[in-house]
């Protein structure tokens, strides 16, 4: 059975992993749990802390570690400090000798698709037996494929045997921010109830709202979101980015908010984009001179 099942012991770390709550994931107490979830619960603490930026930490605590589990764990690490080569390099190899292993699968499919082999992520991920973790990322990957209608597949699939499992319910929102229409309304309801709850919040829930507010035409409640996000963690890339995308759509200055998002985090997509199109204007406009 997967340990991260509804009938698992470890739904509720599992959930708060998912929910982006990763500081509850790791100050989670796991003195009841058994023997057998020792390493998935390990696993899972570790991911946390590399979201939180403690990847050196990780590498670390994992070095000499001759388990494939947490040798992908310590591979997904030094991607994430830039180590790329040698990240790949132990991913490949679990590829070959544990690809039966569920963590192997999930976590080496990240570091697979973050390098940009989509199709050796997807090739890894096939081999999963019911890990709803696999399912939702092989969501995320048909997604940055514009492969709606492969994820649209897996999430209808997934639905039959998941239910109403909270990895289900964010990978049906995710797709129905790309469909859109009254899908937008739909994903709204599922990030709100994280967002507003007590017990669920994250920022980056709340940042999912806003979206969906965005897409909704409802830019006040939009920019409320944002903000409270960018309150809660000021140098969430997510948070910056997408209030200057609002900003832009609401005709205000972006300065600003351009230059946090570079401090923040210099590579992140949307300055790129930014950058690409105004080379591109440039090379255009420089096609034409005024004449006398």
């Amino acid at each position: 059975m997967d340990p991260y099942s509804a009938e698992g012991e470890l739904i509720n770390i599992h959930t708060h992993f998912y929910q982006s709550q990763y500081q509850e994931v790791i100050d989670f107490d796991t003195s009841s749990f058994s023997a057998e979830n020792e390493l998935p619960v390990r696993v899972l603490k570790l991911r946390a802390r590399i979201a939180l930026g403690q990847a050196e930490d990780v590498i670390a605590d994992v070095a000499g570690e001759a388990v494939p589990d947490l040798e992908a764990v310590g591979a997904l690490a030094e991607y994430t400090l830039g180590k790329t080569d040698s990240a790949l390099e132990t991913i490949e190899k679990l590829a070959s000798s544990a690809a039966d292993n569920v963590t192997v699968q999930v976590v080496g499919g990240t570091v697979l698709q973050a390098a940009g082999k989509s199709e050796e992520a997807l090739a890894l991920l096939s081999q999963h037996q019911g890990s709803l973790d696999a399912v939702a990322l092989i969501v995320q990957i048909h997604l940055q494929q514009n492969r709606t209608d492969l994820a649209l597949k897996e999430v209808t699939a997934a639905r039959r045997w998941a239910q109403d499992s909270l990895l289900v319910n964010l990978a049906e929102a995710w797709v129905g921010v790309r469909v859109g229409g009254e899908k937008y309304q739909q994903a709204f309801y599922v990030y709100e109830e994280l967002a507003q709850g007590s017990s669920t919040f994250s920022v980056p829930s709340l940042i999912a709202q806003a979206v969906c507010e965005i897409h909704l035409g409802r830019l006040e409640e939009a920019q409320s979101a944002l903000q409270q996000a960018i309150e809660k963690d000021p140098k969430n890339a997510e948070g910056i980015a997408n209030l200057l995308v609002l900003n832009s759509i609401s005709g205000n200055n972006t300065d600003e908010l351009v230059e946090s998002l570079k401090q923040a985090n210099p590579n992140h997509q949307l300055l790129l984009d930014l950058e690409e199109k105004s080379s591109l204007f440039d090379k255009a406009a420089a096609k034409y001179s005024a004449k006398a």
